[in-house]
């Protein structure tokens, strides 16, 4: 088989048409990315969204960026408010912001929805985290403030258990668990009020809006999640960045299901989060494994969640070697094409794994083409952050 026959340039059409070769129609189509801050990916998938919005009735976008962050972004493009500026500054978290594909979706989406009664939406779905994490203080007390008495605690009691935001903020316990204050009997009291909190969210649904609902219990879900998450970064067990590795996955996991609840989205963060199959990572003379955000995901919607991987070609000035994937679809007479796997898996034989000069690059492993649905492929990517 010709690798060619495997393919198709990407456009709308070939996006719809891959869309009908599902078996399903995804509630969640997952578009990885091999590289974060790659301009030309911004702006392929800035077109993707804008055809699944037009063509394919899709009306949320999620990305890999603080949850509770992107409340602001969502704020603005339904209702208008706050700045550009200031949303770009204050609704994304990994610098994300500073994209200028990033701002030209926001832009887009705004303007879309002053036109259509049909509204977009856009969801932050990674947790308030990196190794380190946010201090629970926001989820905590505005899940508090949506709920009605009797409370199990007061704000002010709130307020006294956190105590200054930096002791959780510490990133010095991404490699000294002993500075983190996760185990604390603060914390421990927290993780209390924070399930009493969660309950009583459930017995009292019925006076809130659904708006004050979805909130309430994203609020909820981030502040169980930042509490547990503290607690494991205070432990000194071998397994520990494995531990937090997957819960930072497993928050993820959860806010992906909620977005769900509102029909197909697009979803767009690095392929090691949405792939199917398990994450694994050296770290010192460990093999750290778990289970990615995809994976779990696919386990609770089944053929409802699709996955376009990304591939690069030339990244920077490194070319791929002929016998690697990326340089089999190199070839290929599009900028941009997108690719049945099944079709390239049957086509390609025991390509080498390409190894990149770049370390944010992750190439693309060919054990792995049967855990994918699609691929996009970029023969170029220059413009790199």
């Amino acid at each position: 088989m010709d690798i060619k026959d495997t393919a198709r340039q990407l456009d709308g059409a070939g996006v719809s048409a891959f869309l009908r070769s599902l078996p399903a129609k995804p509630l969640l189509l997952g578009l990885g990315e091999a590289r974060h801050f790659v301009g030309e990916l911004g702006e392929l998938r800035n077109e993707i969204f804008r055809h699944l919005v037009e063509h394919e009735g899709y009306r949320s976008f999620a990305i890999e960026s603080d949850c509770l962050m992107g409340l602001v972004v969502d704020d603005h493009i339904t209702t208008g408010a706050g700045t550009l500026d200031d949303v770009m500054e204050r609704g994304f978290s990994h610098r994300f912001g500073a994209l200028p594909a990033n701002r030209e979706l926001v832009r887009w989406m705004r303007a879309y929805n002053e036109e259509h009664e049909e509204k977009l939406r856009f969801f932050g779905f990674d947790g308030p985290l990196e190794y380190w994490a946010e201090s629970p203080r926001q989820a905590l007390t505005a899940l508090h403030a949506l709920l009605d008495g009797p409370l199990p605690c007061t704000v002010e009691t709130l307020d006294a258990l956190l105590g200054p935001d930096d002791r959780w903020t510490n990133e010095a316990t991404v490699m000294d668990p002993s500075q983190s204050i996760g185990r604390s009997a603060d914390a421990q009291r927290l993780r209390l009020l924070a399930d009493d909190l969660v309950a009583l969210l459930d017995t009292q649904a019925p006076r809130l809006s659904a708006e004050d609902r979805e909130r309430a219990a994203l609020y909820g879900r981030t502040a169980v999640g930042l509490l547990r998450y503290h607690h494991w970064m205070a432990d000194t067990s071998p397994a520990r960045i494995a531990r937090l590795s997957g819960l930072r996955d497993g928050m993820m996991a959860a806010n992906l299901r909620a977005v769900a609840e509102h029909g197909p989205a697009l979803v767009f963060a690095h392929n090691l989060h949405l792939q199917r199959n398990k994450s694994l990572m050296s770290f010192g003379d460990q093999q750290l494994e778990w289970w990615s955000a995809g994976a779990i995901t696919e386990a609770h919607l089944g053929d409802r969640y699709a996955f376009l991987a990304v591939a690069l070609g030339t990244v920077g000035d490194n070319t791929p070697p002929p016998d690697t994937v990326e340089g089999i679809l190199s070839t290929l007479p599009w900028d941009h094409s997108l690719i049945d796997t099944r079709r390239l898996a049957e086509a390609v034989t025991k390509p080498a794994l390409r190894i990149s000069h770049d370390f944010a690059y992750f190439p693309l492993d060919p054990a792995q083409l049967d855990m994918i649905d699609g691929v996009v492929f970029l023969k170029q990517a220059v413009r790199l952050g």
